[in-house]
């Protein structure tokens, strides 16, 4: 039986794929957190791999702390990029499937069309900088890995982007949104299917592929999107990003162009507005 180690087990993605298992009982599954596959702990991190011995790794652990990030990172470093280095490698040496995470925050965010796996990075904060440096040394250790790029990830799990505004729309009479950072959401669990998808197909293509749900939007048009299908009366305003200074610096434009995902391996993408929906109704069955 062919078994499936997933890192960051606890995370949004880690979670949705705890869901999904069930509809693989053929893979013995390992959901690691932290303690089982330390990513902040490189002395330990090849003996952990080596005691599960996994035939395919699902990499979904990351630091994401974005603003946190430009403070601790060293941290950061360690689990996006070095860690990412042994765990290629350990694949590659024992013919391992390995497939890895990524971000939009890869990017710039000077584009004004959507991004494709060739486009040029150059990320503008210290998460996106040590995530770059993760997907360079995974694919120089192990060119037959499979990386993900993502953006704007969501879920019934852990704390999010959409969890927080509803609990805002519903707290508060009036909440402002940034309006001029453009990109598109990602529904874990649809990311978690795509992620199943590529390890049940026939054929195994590496190489760095993008994936998040169509649209493209700013996240105060999300945060509209959030209020219609929440029917909350809460007033939204747009505001520029200069407005709401953060510590770590947003691209303005990350929306990835996903036509190799949907050619190479046929995948149906979802318009994030029937996932967002999708997503709440959950949420509201769980209270």
């Amino acid at each position: 039986m062919k078994k499936i180690l997933v890192t960051g087990a606890k995370g949004q993605l880690g979670s949705e794929l705890m869901v999904l298992s069930k509809n693989y009982p053929h893979f013995e599954w390992i959901f690691a957190d932290r303690t089982q596959v330390s990513l902040d702990n490189l002395a330990v991190l090849k003996v952990q791999l080596e005691s599960i011995q996994p035939t395919i790794i699902l990499n979904c652990g990351a630091y994401t702390a974005v603003d946190r990030a430009e403070m601790e990172q060293e941290l950061a470093d360690v689990v996006n990029h070095q860690s990412v280095k042994i765990i290629a490698q350990y694949a590659f040496d024992n013919q391992i499937k390995l497939i890895h995470i990524s971000t939009d925050y890869v990017f710039a965010g000077t584009s004004a069309v959507a991004l494709t796996e060739e486009a040029i990075t150059q990320p503008i904060n210290v998460y996106g900088a040590t995530k770059r440096a993760g997907e360079l040394a995974c694919l120089q250790a192990n060119p037959d890995a499979i990386i993900i790029r993502t953006s704007w990830v969501y879920s019934t799990f852990g704390n999010n982007f959409v969890k927080t505004m509803q609990r805002l729309l519903k707290e508060r009479d009036t909440i402002s949104v940034v309006n001029d950072q453009i990109g598109s959401p990602t529904y874990a669990a649809d990311l978690a299917q795509v992620m199943m998808d590529i390890v049940t197909a026939q054929e195994w293509i590496s190489g760095i592929y993008n994936y998040s749900n169509e649209g493209e939007i700013s996240w105060f048009e999300f945060v509209l999107a959030i209020q219609e299908i929440g029917g909350y009366t809460c007033e939204v305003n747009g505001i520029p990003s200069s407005a709401y200074p953060t510590p770590a610096k947003r691209p303005a434009f990350s929306l990835l162009d996903k036509s190799k995902i949907k050619k190479i391996y046929g995948v149906t993408i979802p318009d994030y507005k029937e996932s967002l929906r999708r997503c709440m109704k959950l949420l509201r069955s769980e209270r």
